[in-house]
């Protein structure tokens, strides 16, 4: 007699490798085919058939084309249309299926949807049987013994991946100043200057596009207009130069603060030798003091 289909993994319930490893090599196994044939369709398909068109005649659906085309996106860089790893894109890709394998499996062990919730034995390991459970939300779902923290630690890390996946898949967690702008502290410590410095020292033999961190402040109505330095429109085609300070003696001024908001801030400056010198500038006097490198 053989086992119902929700007994299967119960003969390796006591031994969480030989259950780890069971899982990865059913998916591994189901991936690997899903794969293998979908190439194959792809490779004996052909769109040109006036008889067999559309290309579901040909056991070709959508869904190979789809998947392809997502590989292609994945693995191909947008700038330069060659092949690449965004190893963070593929991480946010990851993340939200784990999310969404996650939630499903919590869902599923709470409403008992599409299955026969979950399989819990007696203390003793001797019996068992299949019973729905409900989330433990709190201290005692951290308990391995208590079968209803699996439901709950699967929904919250559902629920986590979906967060971190909307996150991370543009970098908005790693780079914050592609979300609010330059703060404080890079301005003090010269962030921005000390950029540019080693750009103009290797030559900018990439040919990149570097925003002048001064004409695309965001800040309206400040010391200098919105846009790039060419045309002010706000779009800035490549790396065209920045501002150089100079005292009376003519000497360079390095910058550590420009706010931008109003007129009447003060634009703090250093000399070579980290000497402070605070300067109120206004617009009108911007031109006299701003020269392109």
């Amino acid at each position: 007699m053989g086992l119902p289909w929700y007994r299967v993994h119960t003969v390796v319930l006591n031994d969480l490798g030989c259950l780890l490893s069971v899982h990865i090599m059913h998916t591994a196994l189901v991936a690997g085919w899903a794969d293998s044939m979908a190439l194959y369709k792809l490779g004996v398909s052909d769109p040109s058939d006036p008889i067999l068109d559309p290309m579901w005649r040909q056991a070709c659906a959508s869904w190979q084309l789809f998947g392809i085309g997502c590989i292609g996106e994945i693995f191909c860089d947008e700038h330069t249309g060659k092949p690449s790893l965004d190893l963070l894109k593929i991480f946010g890709i990851h993340l939200f299926l784990f999310g969404v394998a996650c939630f499903g499996f919590g869902a599923i062990h709470v409403t008992g949807l599409y299955g026969p919730e979950i399989w819990v034995s007696d203390p003793y390991r001797l019996t068992g049987k299949v019973q729905p459970i409900s989330p433990a939300w709190g201290v005692e779902g951290f308990d391995p013994i208590v079968s209803r923290g699996i439901a709950s630690h699967r929904i919250a890390a559902g629920t986590l991946a979906f967060v971190v996946a909307g996150t991370m898949w543009y970098g908005s967690t790693t780079t914050l100043i592609e979300l609010f702008g330059p703060i404080r502290y890079q301005w003090d410590q010269g962030y921005f200057q000390q950029e540019i410095y080693r750009r103009v020292s290797a030559g900018l033999t990439e040919n990149q596009t570097f925003y002048d961190y001064i004409s695309n402040n965001p800040a309206e109505g400040g010391l200098f207009i919105v846009g790039s330095m060419d045309n002010r429109d706000g779009i800035v085609v490549g790396w065209l130069g920045h501002p150089i300070f100079r005292d009376k003696e003519v000497r360079e001024l390095f910058i550590r603060r420009m706010p931008t908001s109003f007129e009447t801030f003060p634009v703090v400056l250093v000399d070579g030798d980290e000497l402070l010198e605070p300067m109120f500038l206004f617009e009108g006097q911007s031109q006299s003091i701003v020269s392109n490198k």
